[in-house]
């Protein structure tokens, strides 16, 4: 009996083995996919179609006052008669003017800064430290200063947006100067790149990035400080348009503002975001 129990053991062993090498293989986890999911058409529309439905619901509902905040429908048909009477169309140029030009100027000077400050120890010296206390201090608050300096003319508004637009561009271009691979550069020495072709091939290559997120920035700046400007003392403007239409309690007018102000901003981001994307194609991030 004590010859057979080996023997017997040793079977079982066995058939256990082949029982366990004809069954199923142990099926394989799902790999999860760690990125922000398929892109969604016509995504960036989400939230205000969201926020509009609410809004919508709220004033159908008498849940909101109109004497506070007026129907969707009561400021499109508002905003159909500033049409028709010119008003809108008006007001609007001459905004798009100030923010544009403020916008201009603002990104030529942050750029030429931050190129000077980001390819120069001596330039960095110089500019870097004013710009940071610049930085410190918000465009608004130099309004007065700037009132005494240049009246209450065009030229005031213009500045107060230019100031707030280049604090962007200079900090993320010269962030984005700081960041290149120092291999390119050693890439550049070897190949004997003149002065020149290094900017061209390296330097503005590398630096676009960052030059185009700082863009993103100072567009919504731009809208920022003219929403502002355009309440002191002008005579024309989106922004006068709101404050003529707060004297007189004229609520729905103001909501058209804020609507265009917000249009504004929305689509001026999307055409960066565009730019973004065609110029920066070669970069595999989550956003591809």
């Amino acid at each position: 009996m004590s010859t057979h129990a080996p023997t017997l053991t040793k079977t079982a062993v066995t058939g256990a083995e082949q029982a366990v090498s004809t069954a199923a293989p142990p099926a394989t986890p799902r790999r999860r996919r760690l990125g922000p999911g398929r892109p969604i058409p016509y995504g960036w529309a989400l939230g205000p179609v969201l926020l509009l439905a609410v809004w919508a619901a709220g004033s159908a509902a008498g849940l909101i006052d109109p004497r506070n905040l007026s129907a969707p429908w009561t400021v499109v048909s508002t905003a159909g008669d500033l049409i028709a009477d010119g008003r809108l169309q008006s007001n609007l140029a001459t905004s798009a003017q100030r923010a544009l030009l403020g916008l201009l100027f603002g990104v030529a000077a942050g750029l030429a800064l931050a190129v000077l400050s980001g390819l120069s120890r001596l330039g960095e010296g110089v500019i870097d430290g004013p710009v940071q206390i610049k930085r410190a201090i918000p465009s608004l608050a130099l309004i007065p200063l700037l009132i005494l300096w240049f009246g209450i003319g065009e030229s005031m508004k213009v500045i107060t947006i230019a100031l707030g637009v280049f604090v962007p561009v200079y900090i993320h271009t010269h962030n984005g100067l700081r960041t290149i691979d120092n291999r390119y550069a050693e890439l550049a020495e070897t190949v004997r790149l003149t002065r020149p072709q290094f900017l061209r091939h390296v330097v503005l290559p590398g630096a676009l990035p960052g030059f185009l997120l700082g863009m993103r920035f100072a567009v919504t700046a731009a809208w920022l400080a003219l929403v502002v400007v355009e309440q002191v003392n002008a005579t024309s403007g989106i922004g006068y348009m709101m404050e003529l239409a707060r004297t007189y309690g004229q609520t729905d007018i103001i909501i058209v503002g804020l609507v265009v102000y917000g249009l504004l901003g929305l689509v001026s981001d999307a055409l960066v975001r565009l730019v973004e994307r065609r110029a920066l194609s070669w970069r595999r991030t989550l956003a591809g």
